[in-house]
């Protein structure tokens, strides 16, 4: 290279004349890209003598600046790429629209079971997601090496020492908080999230929703419970609702109960979705366990109540006939815009 070389492109680049941006683009790939002629004279400058370098390289920096800044001239006068110079946007036409989402049907359904309730006179609670094995477990009657223990499985924080800390395993904690901290009645639903470690499938996850709901006054009875789900189950599913009471366990209510209602597709004539048998589990319920009570310093001679959880992914599960749990955490907007049409609370 030489210093005729140089003149000679700072000479085309004062010769610049671009009118559309298409065409600066194409002058400065030409100039300044990477097998442009100024990017070529680098390359060449670098073979040049110890002599020449100090000859031609200012003029070479010169020319690159020259170019940058013509460029930039030229970039800012130009028009957009379009007809006889015009703007290719009409500013007349109305904008795009903005494409709305649609709520979530797992938060479609929290919000009717919590509009339900609140008719019922109860209050909502919430409570932290990381919790400590006291209130996950020991205020729930689970004692420390209980197999009732192993009927969840938990995902620990820490462990080792006295109270481990761990993701919460059901909204219970809620009620064992509400009740520490809360004067008499209560009369509380706990909506939140949990963790359990368990393998994902069509049937199950290791998140979910729950709601749980706690009643605690005098002379509370099992015959409370069961008119509170039956007008619960009537409000969500119709006014033709019937509920069904099986026995169970669970470590913090006694007696136990798993609560089933008449299958509002087949109307208890039995289909695949029952499963044959017209009937639906949907949550499980009973009567708070005196140690429960006495734990959180309820006296237990006084005061009686009953609990109830459901999963939230299973009770929209039966009201829209989806198939598959792994659809609520997936984000596939196909399936979500399915429910854009889904009614408002």
């Amino acid at each position: 290279m030489n210093r005729q070389d140089i003149d000679q492109i700072l000479a085309e680049v004062g010769a610049l004349a671009c009118k559309t941006q298409k065409e600066v683009e194409e002058a400065r790939v030409r100039l300044l890209g990477k097998k442009g002629s100024i990017t070529a004279l680098f390359e060449a400058f670098r073979t040049v003598d110890k002599d020449q370098k100090k000859e031609l390289g200012r003029p070479l920096n010169e020319l690159k600046q020259a170019a940058i800044a013509r460029i930039e001239e030229l970039k800012a006068s130009a028009v957009d790429d379009g007809a006889d110079g015009a703007s290719a946007e009409d500013l007349t036409m109305p904008g795009d629209r903005n494409e709305l989402g649609s709520r979530h049907p797992v938060s479609i359904v929290r919000q009717q079971i919590v509009d339900i309730f609140r008719k019922f006179g109860y209050d909502v609670a919430e409570g932290p997601e990381i919790e400590d094995d006291y209130h996950v477990f020991e205020a729930l009657n689970f004692p420390p090496n209980h197999p009732a223990r192993d009927m969840q499985d938990t995902f620990f924080v820490s462990s080792g020492h006295i109270n481990p800390i761990l993701l919460r395993t059901h909204t219970s904690s809620v009620q064992v908080r509400t009740m520490e901290k809360s004067q008499l009645p209560i009369r509380v639903i706990c909506p939140g999230r949990v963790f359990r470690n368990e393998a994902i499938s069509a049937r199950a996850h290791c998140i979910f929703h729950q709601v749980e709901g706690l009643y605690i006054d005098e002379n509370v009875t099992f015959a409370d419970l069961k008119q509170a789900l039956l007008l619960f189950a009537r409000e969500m599913f119709g006014p033709d609702t019937q509920i069904r009471m099986r026995p169970s366990y669970f470590p913090f209510t006694e007696p136990s109960t798993e609560v089933d209602v008449s299958c509002n597709i087949c109307h208890g004539k039995g289909c695949n979705i029952c499963k044959g048998t017209g009937w639906l589990e949907i949550l499980g319920a009973g009567m708070v366990d005196p140690n429960v009570l006495e734990a959180s310093g309820i006296d237990s001679k006084k005061y009686s109540g009953f609990a109830f959880g459901m999963g939230l992914e299973r009770i929209a599960m039966l009201k829209w006939q989806v198939n598959d749990l792994r659809h609520y955490f997936e984000n596939d907007l196909r399936f979500l815009k399915e429910f854009e049409t889904a009614p408002e609370v």
